[in-house]
């Protein structure tokens, strides 16, 4: 059902209202409509006014002002949809949560979070925007964790697989940095539109192939996620890169260009931005323990946080023992059971906020209590080795590999489905995709 415009009558008749008293400054607009929201030219011009300084900064290339008010545009509706998505289930990222958040990347930065303040001031932003910017990051990142990985399964015999091509590469692989250009066509295309798809992505060949800048070209040219970052994806080795770019990267090398090849979505071109090798002999394993206490409707994040500063001290004081808690109290049901234990893995197979905790502690100490995706937690670090990559490890990064590319791929679809059942509407002659 279409959505009621009244919202848009009433924001631009107070805009019209205020013409009078403010003839002399330009007036926002509503420039979008997506389902019950809007987006607001102030919001592209400010998108646009960023793009442009990162490109200046970084000495990349643009294309023309209405080609990238289209990707803008995109990366905005995308945006708004997913946040949408986020109000329904009521996830909300609140502050102490945002607090935890910006104190992992003060540590990550080897700075304090009063001189990251600085830093950020200086370079022209208030502490408020990059707050409420930090804000919107986690919570899309948390609503396409809780809305992809529902639809993700990882079968045995796919690891089994994958396990097998690891022993035999003797865990030698390489890791690619894919360049990636996406001719989109409707689905159900009608021959003169695939055949229209066809040559303009033979003409972005081309265009490429005379010496164009690949990035100022997906930026003008691409419909694929990666369009408004010139169309880069990170490095990424064969298994967990989506599974189209694996079967076109067989023997090649750096600045390889291949495509156009047609899929259900249009016209893909990939090129190898740059490859590196991957060499692994021995890996560093901990093994530790943790309690998981989980934020929900009834336990709010400052009671959750609360509960584990009072474990914390009863812990030290020698007042507690960390397996008797974590068996009461845990809410993690892989390790509840184990008196919070995790057994024997490399770090960097943890959520990112686990493994830079990990990574700061010594031998026998408890953390503080910190925040990841998953919930808060103390965690305490019980013994370290050195190891061979052994058939768990083996086990266990096939599995990573398999999910992280399945991710990429749902995630995509995810996307697609959400916008399909969208309704969106643009005020604006330059944008035609929508």
């Amino acid at each position: 059902m279409r959505p009621c415009k009244q919202l848009i009558i009433a924001f631009l008749t107070l805009a019209m209202s205020h013409s009078v008293m403010a003839a002399n400054e330009p007036l926002d607009r509503v420039t979008v409509q997506i389902n019950e929201g809007i987006v607001l030219e102030s919001e592209i011009a400010n998108m646009l006014k960023t793009v442009k300084a990162n490109a200046k900064a970084a000495g990349q290339a643009l294309p023309s002002d209405t080609a990238l008010r289209t990707q803008v545009i995109e990366r905005l509706i995308m945006t708004r949809l997913q946040l949408q998505m986020a109000d329904r289930i009521g996830l909300h990222i609140g502050d102490l949560q945002l607090d935890q958040t910006i104190d992992n990347i003060a540590k990550e930065q080897k700075i304090t979070p009063a001189a990251m303040r600085e830093k950020i001031e200086a370079e022209g932003m208030s502490w408020g925007q990059y707050r409420e910017q930090l804000r919107e990051e986690i919570t899309l990142g948390e609503i396409q964790r809780i809305q992809v990985q529902r639809r993700i399964q990882v079968s045995a015999q796919e690891i089994n697989n994958l396990v097998k091509l690891i022993e035999e590469q003797g865990m030698q692989q390489v890791e690619y940095q894919i360049g990636h250009i996406l001719i989109e066509v409707p689905s159900s295309p009608t021959s003169e539109q695939l055949e229209a798809a066809s040559k303009r992505a033979n003409t972005v060949l081309k265009r490429l192939e005379d010496g164009a800048d690949f990035k100022q070209t997906a930026i003008a040219s691409s419909s694929g996620p990666k369009a408004l970052e010139g169309g880069i994806w990170d490095y990424m080795n064969i298994n967990e890169m989506p599974t189209l770019f694996a079967e076109l990267l067989g023997g090649a090398k750096n600045n390889d260009i291949i495509g156009p090849v047609r899929s259900g979505a249009g016209f893909h071109i990939i090129k190898v931005m740059d490859a590196r090798g991957l060499q692994t002999q021995e890996i560093d394993e901990v093994r530790s323990r943790h309690i998981l206490i989980k934020p929900s409707p009834i336990l709010s994040e400052e009671r959750a946080k609360a509960m584990l500063d009072k474990f914390v001290q009863q812990l030290r004081n020698g007042e507690a023992d960390f397996a008797a808690l974590a068996r009461q109290y845990s809410e993690d049901p892989g390790s509840a059971a184990k008196g919070g234990e995790l057994g024997w893995a490399d770090p960097s197979v943890y959520v990112p906020a686990f493994a830079q905790t990990l990574n700061a502690l010594s031998l026998d100490e408890i953390s503080e209590p910190f925040r990841s995706s998953h919930g808060w937690h103390i965690v305490q670090l019980e013994e370290k080795r050195k190891t061979d990559a052994t058939d768990k490890f083996n086990t266990n990064r096939a599995h990573q590999l398999i999910f992280r590319r399945k991710f990429n791929e749902e995630l995509q679809n995810w996307l697609d489905e959400m916008r399909s059942e969208a309704y969106i509407e643009v005020f604006d002659a330059d944008f035609n995709r929508g």
